[in-house]
């Protein structure tokens, strides 16, 4: 601006008014861009959130007890899978519905195969489990399923599996006529080493027969083949039989719990065996690793004495070999001869005669039985004897008798026909036992014993003791007679002998006169010994003295 002031008459030049510039209408505010932006990432991360969310499912329980809605956690191998969202009530009130909130790395976990239980503390066949939930509190165990099908709702366990689907191992099914003391967890034992345990097991659906199912875990299930055989390891496997006392056990663990054990014959497994293959269950070890014997031949023994201490499942020998067992005992009434007899039922192996008596057998046109029979007509019995003197037990005995009866062959009995097929059965002649055979020889030796004149033989006794009396009595007048006669005089002699016995001690003393007399009597001696060595030595020097005599004896 140019000029002076108004005042001093200059000119004055006008301000021009500013000018409105109109903003763009599509540029946003500043002041916005902080919630968009902020909403842009709420957004993002409710997206990220939802796609990061796991599955939720329902699992049904008996009961809730332990359980905590916002707290209870669910584990897989103590990793933190989920969480219980809620807990619920069925509507007809007799179960809990459990909802649980999967992570979402823990999806497979909604597999409609997949397993779920609450970890308690618990004591069981295997051990106690679930220590540690008495300071941190229960949480609920997942097993994941191995389908690709999925399911929301699940079925809860009460019992924790003995084996998950992770293990590495084969199960195998055993049939027994009995659980014995077996339960879900008892182990399972190869040579003494815990190799599994039982995971299952539950009644035949006739009834007759326990099925159990066991796992053998990696690597040791390689020893499980064709040729198995598995049998009841339970509390202590005594018996007390003909051949002794025998006690097998495996461990602390199985005489309190229970367990099985299983062993090849002749350490020779065999092909592996499959999944699921099927084993029968013995009682013990020695039925288990019994020998294939072939076929069994069944023959009944007609005992006509007491069977006392035989009872079934004792053996049967044949000079100490044992071929079979005592299977039962009855008792039969004969019309005819009005007498009892005791038919022993017993089941044999002709086989366990040896190799060359099985290949004389494949060789030949009879059967068993009647091989069996030609050996009967050749003297063949059966005889009871005693196999334990301190229980007393009975077992029977085969072996070639002389003079025994020739075996005959009948039909069964209602009760054998029962127990033996509906062919004829052989029977056996049975010999007296040795304790019977005893008392014969014991009743034979009394009958003659009986025969023996016991009166004579008492009345010539009692005169020789009449004869021996007045023996006595005359030596012992005589012994009186000696007594009063010459023992006065033999106590006389004997102070004589006495008496000088003490004067020769008294002679012989050391300080009697005699010994002193005798020794200076010789010291006279040695003196003149002395002098008349010196007269000696004198005249061999000087011979002539003996005329002439000593030089110093001369005038």
């Amino acid at each position: 601006m140019s000029g002076g002031s108004p005042a001093d008459g200059g000119s004055v030049r006008e301000v021009p008014p500013p000018r409105k510039v109109r903003r763009r209408d599509w540029l946003p505010s500043l002041v916005w861009l902080i919630p968009i932006v902020a909403a842009v990432i709420g957004i993002s991360l409710a997206v990220q959130a939802w796609s990061q969310r796991g599955p939720e499912i329902v699992i049904t329980f008996r009961s809730a007890e332990g359980l905590e809605a916002g707290k209870t956690k669910v584990r897989y191998k103590e990793v933190e899978i989920g969480t219980v969202q809620s807990i619920t009530l069925s509507e007809d009130h007799s179960q809990v519905l459990v909802s649980v909130l999967l992570k979402h790395e823990a999806r497979d976990f909604a597999a409609a195969d997949s397993r779920f239980w609450v970890v308690r503390p618990r004591v069981a066949g295997s051990g106690v489990s679930g220590l540690g939930t008495l300071l941190f509190g229960a949480y609920i165990g997942a097993d994941p399923g191995g389908g690709r099908e999925k399911s929301e709702r699940f079925t809860g366990l009460e019992v924790p599996p003995i084996v998950t689907r992770d293990a590495s191992g084969r199960q195998y099914v055993l049939r027994a006529t009995d659980i014995g003391s077996l339960d879900v967890g008892s182990p399972v034992y190869y040579r003494r080493i815990k190799v599994g345990q039982v995971i299952a097991y539950d009644l035949d659906e006739d009834g007759k027969g326990i099925t159990v199912r066991i796992f053998v875990n990696s690597p040791y299930d390689r020893f499980v083949g064709m040729n198995t055989r598995f049998w009841h390891a339970s509390g202590f496997d005594m018996q007390i039989n003909a051949s002794g006392f025998t006690l097998h056990t495996q461990s602390l663990a199985t005489v309190v719990l229970g367990g099985l054990s299983f062993q090849a014959p002749d350490d020779d497994p065999g092909p592996a065996a499959g999944e699921n293959t099927v084993y029968t269950l013995a009682e013990n070890r020695g039925e288990a690793l019994r020998k294939q014997d072939g076929e069994a031949v069944r023959i009944v023994l007609d005992f006509r004495q007491s069977v006392r201490g035989l009872a079934p499942g004792a053996e049967v020998s044949f000079r100490g070999l044992v071929l079979g067992e005592v299977k039962s005992i009855g008792i039969e009434y004969d019309p005819a001869r009005h007498e009892f007899s005791l038919p022993v039922l017993v089941e044999i192996y002709p086989e366990r005669l040896g190799s060359r008596f099985v290949e004389s057998q494949r060789q030949s046109k009879y059967t068993p039985q009647q091989r069996l029979q030609l050996m009967v007509e050749r003297g063949l019995g059966a005889q009871l004897r005693t196999g334990n003197l301190l229980t007393g037990q009975m077992y029977v005995a085969f072996d070639f008798f002389p003079g025994a009866t020739p075996a005959t062959k009948r039909k069964p009995g209602r009760a054998e026909a029962a127990r033996a097929a509906p062919s004829a059965i052989l029977r056996l002649p049975a010999m007296p036992s040795s304790v019977d055979t005893l008392e014969t020889q014991i009743s034979e030796m009394a009958l003659k014993l009986s025969k023996v004149p016991f009166d004579q033989i008492g009345d010539e006794l009692r005169q020789a003791l009449a004869l021996l009396k007045g023996t006595l009595n005359h030596t012992g007048r005589l012994a009186e007679t000696l007594s009063n006669d010459v023992a006065p005089e033999i106590t006389a002699a004997m102070r004589d002998v006495s008496r000088t016995l003490v004067a020769a001690e008294r002679t012989l003393a050391e300080d009697a006169p005699l010994q002193q007399d005798v020794r200076r009597t010789l010291r006279e001696l040695a003196r003149a010994a002395a002098s008349l060595r010196v007269l000696t030595d004198y005249l061999e020097r000087h011979p002539e003295s003996l005329i002439r005599g000593k030089k110093e004896d001369r005038p």
